[in-house]
C-alpha cells in the first residue's frame, strides 16, 4: 500500500533512455516514464554517446515532472530518491545523477546509488507474488551488458561471469545494420528470422577455453559478415537488397545467440546447485530465447522467471524498486556519490 514513508522516485538515464518512476515498498508502481531515443540514434545505427547526454538533459524535467504527476504525489511526499549510478555512459549517467542530486538536496531527500544490472535483475522478481526460490542465477542481457549473476535476496547478487567483448544486444544492432534492418536490431531481427530456417546456417557457439560459463559475440558477429561476403574477408559487404538468404542469415544467428546464452546460464545454474533462473535485459524480450529458457526449465526442473516486455528494456521502475531495499536498510548516499562507466 502506497504511503508518504515508502514512495520511491526513481531515475534512469544510463544509455539512450531518459525515465523516471514512482514505485511504493519496491514493488508498487503508482508512475512510469520513459523517453526514448531510439529515432535520435537510428540512423547510427547505435547509440551516439554525445547525442545521448544532450538529450539527457533536454528530457530530464519533464520526464519526473510527468512520473510524479501521473503518480498523483510531490516530491514532498516521497521517502527517497533512488539513480542510476553505474555502469553506462558517463555523460548520460551524469546528467540522471545531477538532476536527482539537485531534487535530493533541494528537498532534503535521502538519496541512494543504484546498480543498472542489479536493478535489471530485481526488474524480473517485481510482478510475481511470490519470491523465485534460491539460490537463483540472474542473466543479464542487452545492449550494453551480457552477464550471469547468483542472487540470494534483492541486496545480494554476485557476478559470476560477463561477456569478453560485445553483449548480445550490440550483436544483434550490427547484424540488423548488415541486412539492412530497422534500429534497434533486436526487435527487427526477430521479426525477419520468423521467415527464415534456424539450421540454414551454422553460425559458431562460443565455449571457454576453461571450461567455465562465459559469453563472446564478436566472433559470431564476424562470422556473419564473412558469410554475406561469401567467405572471402576482403570481398565487399553486399547491399541488404542483394542478400538472398537474408530470412535464414537472421534465422540462424537469432539460434546461435539464443545458444550462447542458453548453454552457460544452464551451466551456472547446474554448478551452483540453482532452483530458479531470472532473465532480465532489452533482450529478455526476444520471443526465440523466452521460449529456449521455459523449456530448458522444464526439463531441468528450473523455476525459469521474465519480466513483461516494458520492464525489459531500460525503465526507473526497476531503480525506484530496488532502491527502496537499500534505503529501508538505511543506506543514504553523500554528496559525493559520482557516476561510473563500469
Amino acid at each position: 500500500m502506497a504511503t508518504r514513508s515508502n514512495l520511491v522516485l526513481g531515475i534512469e538515464s544510463s544509455c539512450d533512455d531518459t525515465a523516471a518512476a514512482v514505485v511504493a515498498g519496491g514493488r508498487e508502481v503508482l508512475s512510469s516514464v520513459v523517453d526514448s531515443q531510439a529515432a535520435l540514434h537510428a540512423g547510427w545505427g547505435g547509440v551516439v554517446p554525445e547525442i545521448a547526454s544532450r538529450s539527457h538533459l533536454e528530457s530530464i524535467p519533464n520526464v519526473v515532472a510527468r512520473a510524479l504527476e501521473e503518480a498523483g504525489v510531490g516530491l514532498d511526499d516521497l521517502a527517497g530518491i533512488a539513480v542510476t549510478q553505474r555502469p553506462g555512459l558517463i555523460g548520460s549517467l551524469l546528467v540522471g545523477l545531477s538532476y536527482a542530486k539537485a531534487l535530493a538536496f533541494a528537498r532534503d531527500l535521502p538519496l541512494v546509488g543504484v546498480h543498472h544490472i542489479e536493478a535489471h535483475v530485481y526488474a524480473a522478481t517485481m510482478e510475481w507474488p511470490t519470491q523465485a526460490p534460491d539460490p537463483t542465477i540472474a542473466l543479464v542481457v542487452s545492449g550494453g551488458h551480457t552477464a550471469l549473476y547468483e542472487m540470494r535476496g534483492p541486496r545480494s547478487m554476485t557476478p559470476i561471469a560477463s561477456t569478453l567483448d560485445d553483449a548480445a544486444g550490440e550483436a544483434f544492432d550490427k547484424v540488423a545494420f548488415l541486412l539492412g534492418l530497422a534500429y534497434p536490431g533486436g526487435p527487427s531481427v526477430s521479426k525477419l528470422a520468423l521467415e527464415g530456417d534456424p539450421k540454414a546456417i551454422r553460425f559458431p557457439r562460443y565455449r571457454a577455453k576453461d571450461g567455465r560459463p562465459g559469453f563472446s559475440f564478436s566472433g559470431l558477429k564476424t562470422a556473419v559478415l564473412y558469410h554475406l561476403r561469401g567467405g572471402d574477408a576482403l570481398a565487399p559487404t553486399p547491399a541488404p537488397e542483394a542478400i538472398p538468404d537474408r530470412a535464414d542469415v537472421a534465422a540462424s544467428f537469432q539460434a546461435a545467440v539464443v545458444d550462447n546464452l542458453l548453454r552457460p546460464t544452464l551451466q551456472a545454474a547446474q554448478e551452483r546447485s540453482a532452483r530458479s533462473i531470472l532473465v532480465a535485459g532489452g533482450v529478455a524480450a526476444n520471443r526465440a530465447l523466452r521460449a529456449a529458457m521455459q523449456a530448458a526449465g522444464e526439463t531441468h526442473g528450473l523455476d525459469v522467471r521474465f519480466p513483461s516486455p516494458a520492464y525489459c528494456t531500460d525503465n526507473a521502475v526497476m531503480i525506484a524498486g530496488l532502491g527502496w531495499h537499500s534505503l529501508a536498510a538505511g543506506e543514504h548516499a553523500g554528496w559525493s556519490l559520482d557516476a561510473s562507466p563500469r
